[in-house]
């Protein structure tokens, strides 16, 4: 099964609506993008504590990490730069940490509320080597705006 991402952000809007809770906010959406796509196999948000840290916040899947600087990992570098991270291998990311030995690919996406800060991160997992793309990132960027973006 493939996202429809449509069908996905008119059930995050109608589930979010009204909310300003972020944890709540947070385990709604990974639970909903989670399970709209056989390719996701660990959806979860890291969420900034402190400076330069995250920790492990609402997911769906087997164990994450629990804590992630920002100068390590996928998630780090998200957090780090602002900007989304398309990894097609995992093998081929300098620093990759390695919570789960099945995760072949990943996408993570940084998570703003609307003064701009960047509150914590959006994880991806699959198994499946190169599984994420552009259209994914994007389509994705959109549900997190409309979802956090009237927070802080």
């Amino acid at each position: 099964m493939r996202v429809n991402y449509d069908t996905l952000a008119q059930n995050v809007a109608a589930l979010a609506h009204g909310e300003d809770d972020v944890v709540a906010l947070m385990a709604t959406v990974a639970c909903e993008v989670h399970h709209s796509d056989d390719r996701f196999d660990w959806t979860g948000f890291y969420r900034v504590i402190a400076p330069e840290v995250l920790k492990i916040g609402p997911y769906q899947g087997g164990h994450g990490c629990l804590v992630i600087p920002f100068s390590r990992g996928v998630c780090g570098a998200a957090a780090r730069t602002r900007q989304t991270q398309l990894v097609a291998d995992v093998e081929d990311f300098p620093g990759h940490i390695a919570c789960s030995s099945s995760t072949r690919s990943e996408i993570v996406l940084p998570v703003f509320d609307k003064s701009g800060e960047v509150i914590g991160v959006l994880d991806i997992d699959s198994n499946q080597v190169d599984a994420f793309d552009q259209t994914d990132a994007d389509r994705l960027a959109d549900i997190l705006a409309a979802t956090f973006g009237h927070l802080g």
